[in-house]
């Protein structure tokens, strides 16, 4: 059993327009006379009906317009023509297609329930929540997906804590929709176990490649960078040709670690160049390392001006680094002034410092 909702908003707005539509056919019928010939518009009232509300709200406001159609042809003396007769299958008509209507916009409305229900499951499969902190490190996550009613996309995200330390991914599947979908599974599948096996970055990235490439076909690719904190003040950092990170130092000075050598996003190894090399960046308490893909970088204002994440770093001074990350989010959102083209993901990861534990050390 369908239970209908009160409406809001516009929607209550549409609600009435059934009856006024009605109302205002037969004020002018009645003032006019039957020579203005507005009697068949008394099926407007099923047909707004049947924008907004059930197939039973429908069926009755449609039997209200007929009867008042009667009414008005009785007073008019319209049924001793064919006139009235036309008139009262215009919204006979009009009332069974909008309860047709309201019943199959009641069953996609079910269904995209049902998908969303779906994504939901499948976000906390695919994209799970990363832990909230590691020996002294605080993380925070933001998600947002290019199609409006996704929860999920082709950027992707995971922290683990290895024994090697801290291991961290963020990528960016080329293209969109459910094949994006099902290549962040694999890679995201692949890095939460060689996280554990491997005893370097350059070996982790190593299965990465190997399992891209044989998932990949038609020189698609995925952009990533790998990061990897440990017990040193350092953060060793593998880019695979994915935006550099974003380090904001406990001065409030920041900068941008660019590899030596900029390499092949994975699943393109064999095209030939060289692959990446592993770079120790310093990262002591205090510092903050943003990662992100390209949907935050490349977000446009109303002018076409790209969002200027370089200058935005005071936004994250905030105790909390959920809140932190929140309101550059939020900063995000009101530069683009619309809808993500794009699928954005940040990936936030505070170095408290105190005594938290080695970084390797899940709290």
């Amino acid at each position: 059993m369908t239970v209908e909702k009160p409406p809001s908003g516009s929607a209550a707005v549409l609600s009435w327009m059934p009856v006024a539509a009605m109302a205002v056919v037969a004020v002018v019928d009645l003032t006019m006379g039957p020579g203005v010939g507005l009697l068949p518009l008394v099926s407007l009232g099923p047909a707004f009906a049947g924008l907004v509300g059930g197939w039973r709200r429908t069926a009755v406001i449609g039997l209200a317009a007929l009867l008042l159609c009667v009414g008005l042809g009785l007073y008019n003396g319209l049924f001793d023509r064919p006139r009235g007769y036309t008139a009262m299958l215009s919204v006979a008509g009009v009332t069974g297609v909008g309860i047709a209507a309201a019943v199959m916009r009641s069953r996609r409305e079910a269904e995209l329930a049902s998908v969303r229900s779906i994504a939901e499951v499948a976000q906390r499969v695919l994209l799970r929540p990363v832990p909230l902190t590691a020996g002294p490190l605080h993380a925070a996550v933001s998600y947002t997906s290019a199609l409006a009613e996704a929860r999920i996309g082709g950027d992707l995200y995971e922290v683990v804590a290895s024994p090697h330390g801290v291991r961290v991914i963020v990528g960016d599947v080329q293209g969109k929709g459910l094949a994006a979908v099902e290549t962040a599974a694999r890679v995201l599948g692949t890095f939460r176990e060689a996280a554990y096996d491997e005893k370097d970055l350059a070996g982790l990235g190593g299965r990465l490649e190997r399992s891209v490439a044989r998932e990949l076909e038609d020189e698609k690719f995925v952009t990533a960078i790998l990061a990897e904190i440990r017990h040193d003040h350092q953060v060793v950092l593998l880019n695979y040709g994915h935006p550099a990170p974003l380090l904001v130092h406990g001065d409030g000075t920041a900068d941008f670690p660019e590899p030596p050598a900029y390499a092949l996003p994975l699943g393109l190894a064999a095209h030939g160049g060289p692959g990446p090399d592993p770079f120790p960046v310093p990262f002591r308490p205090g510092d903050q390392l943003l990662l992100y893909t390209d949907g935050v970088t490349e977000a446009r204002d109303e002018r076409g001006g790209f969002y200027p994440l370089a200058e935005r770093t005071h936004l994250l001074k905030d105790p909390d680094v959920h809140r932190a990350l929140e309101a550059l989010r939020e900063d995000l959102v009101r530069h683009a002034a619309g809808p993500h083209h794009d699928d954005a993901a940040m990936l936030l990861l505070r170095y408290q410092g105190g005594n938290g534990g080695a970084p390797g050390t899940p709290a």
